[in-house]
């Protein structure tokens, strides 16, 4: 196991141990962050969402800002804008930069901002830059949106577009744990109530994390595994590969992005059990939080009760590894 490897377990360590019960999640968020991807967190309040982002902020050497999306919210909010200096100023305008120029930008309840401020993300998430007034202001070199989202509180809230769902890498369940998790997470918020002092948490430098996103780019995958990725994502767009019953059961299946994801995933999901090639484990593995937000299923598999993470299962069993 390489030094780069024993220091990100060694992350994803501290990160459990301040998010009880969330493993996959932490997981997730790991392999988001080596794949340079955006993600989306969804789930009741109170789950910890925004303790893992935060707990992922703390652990590693970045700026991090935190965005509450309202309806009120505008999108000089989050972009910045450019300020008036007055006449007598060389520069009649300046741009003071808003709260996405960090390195870790926690969207929270993205879905209660209206889509022109939603808006606002998409060319920073897509092309690591904002344009304002006309000028180009480039993104950090580490940067990354995390969104989260309430699925049941539905009232007053903007459901996102499928283009702007499109441009996170994955979308992510944050759902209960057990009797026994939840006897652990209340003794450890006691125990940090009652710490008088703050301890500095160990961090990551940045440096340690292009290192491993460029071991990363060195992860073979086989011609197997690439036409399983082409084969499982064929069949979001055709599901009668899987069975005639499906036939009419997907309204939109995965775009190409579906397809880049699932191969920067599972090369991250790869790398992390310290593999030098992917398998179609490691497809499978990521395959759930990679497709779940890009497919709309129709209405007839709603009457029949299915929903996207059962079709996903589907696929997992029909399609074939060859």
């Amino acid at each position: 196991m390489s030094q780069t490897l024993q220091e990100f377990k060694a992350l994803q360590g501290r990160i459990e141990s301040s998010i009880i019960g969330q493993k996959d999640v932490v997981k997730a968020l790991i392999i988001g962050l080596l794949a340079d991807g955006n993600l989306l967190l969804e789930g009741l309040p109170g789950l910890a969402k925004t303790r893992a982002v935060k707990s992922l902020s703390k652990n590693i050497e970045s700026d991090y800002s935190r965005v509450q999306f309202t309806p009120d919210l505008l999108p000089s909010d989050i972009t910045g804008a450019e300020v008036y200096l007055g006449e007598n100023s060389d520069q009649r305008f300046k741009f003071e930069p808003g709260p996405i120029f960090a390195n870790l930008v926690l969207a929270d309840e993205i879905n209660r901002a209206p889509a022109k401020v939603q808006a606002a993300l998409l060319e920073a998430m897509e092309e690591k830059q904002i344009t304002v007034a006309g000028k180009t202001h480039a993104m950090p070199k580490l940067f990354m949106v995390l969104a989260t989202q309430n699925p049941v509180e539905q009232e007053g809230t903007y459901p996102l577009p499928e283009a702007q769902m499109d441009r996170f890498m994955m979308h992510i369940l944050v759902q209960y744990g057990s009797d026994e998790d939840e006897l652990e997470i209340m003794r450890l918020v006691r125990g940090e109530q009652k710490q008088t002092a703050t301890i500095k948490a160990e961090t990551m430098s940045q440096d340690t994390l292009f290192q491993a996103r460029d071991d990363i780019k060195e992860i073979h995958v086989s011609e197997n595994v690439e036409q399983y990725i082409v084969r499982l994502i064929s069949a979001t767009r055709k599901p009668s590969l899987i069975g005639s019953e499906y036939a009419d059961y997907v309204a939109v299946g995965a775009s190409p992005r579906g397809t880049l994801a699932l191969d920067k995933s599972a090369r991250a999901h790869a790398w992390l059990e310290d593999r030098d090639h992917v398998t179609p484990d490691d497809v499978k593995a990521i395959l759930h939080n990679c497709l779940r937000h890009r497919l709309v299923l129709s209405y007839e598999a709603s009457a029949e009760g299915l929903s996207v993470d059962d079709f996903i299962d589907k696929m997992i069993e029909k399609v074939p590894v060859i």
